[in-house]
């Protein structure tokens, strides 16, 4: 008796996370260790994915993303190995990226050029000082960095899409790039350290 008592428990809490975070009904998030960053897991089929699965209701997902798996900025401590920068960014994909899809959406339709009028909106809020790129990435950058203002980390040469690192490398700490385009997608990019 007790064993089912605990398995509908668990079945409970199982079904009132997917209900908060809008998956489909038996994935889950989980946190990746060696990236630092979110996933999402089938259990039952032991799949797991970076993009969020067909069927995930985006908005539920943001906000939850947003209330759970979100941290502070900086965890990388105060410094990285030397010739490493650490940046941040802000990703909108197309329907012409190397992965049209998203922790916000399962299949990204938009044109290239509305991606471009879309990033071209934020950077104007951005260069006016109404808000900071991090906190246009948290809800609308396409990467899974969103959920840390898009803080990707130190990294080195050779680690990054050679026209993202090299506009990366080119920035002064603070500075905001103007429009990377990569196969990712079309980026504003921002060197914090």
């Amino acid at each position: 008796m007790t064993f089912s008592i605990i398995t509908l428990l668990q079945l409970t809490i199982l079904q009132l996370i997917q209900d908060e975070s809008g998956l489909p009904s038996g994935w889950e998030v989980r946190h990746s260790n060696s990236k630092n960053l979110p996933y999402y897991f089938n259990p039952v089929t032991k799949e797991s994915r970076w993009e969020p699965p067909a069927d995930t209701d985006t908005e539920k997902l943001k906000l939850y993303m947003a209330q759970h798996h979100s941290g502070p900025a900086d965890r990388y401590g105060s410094g990285g190995a030397e010739g490493k920068i650490r940046a941040s960014h802000l990703l909108i994909k197309h329907s012409g990226s190397r992965r049209p899809s998203s922790w916000r959406e399962s299949e990204i339709t938009r044109t290239k050029e509305e991606a471009l009028e879309i990033l071209r909106g934020h950077e104007q809020r951005i260069r006016s000082g109404e808000t900071t790129l991090g906190d246009i990435a948290m809800s609308e950058s396409d990467c899974s960095s969103a959920r840390k203002k898009g803080d990707l980390g130190f990294f080195g040469r050779g680690e990054m899409q050679a026209e993202f690192e090299e506009a990366a490398f080119a920035l002064k700490p603070g500075q905001v790039s103007g429009i990377v385009e990569t196969a990712s997608g079309v980026h504003l990019i921002e060197r914090v350290q």
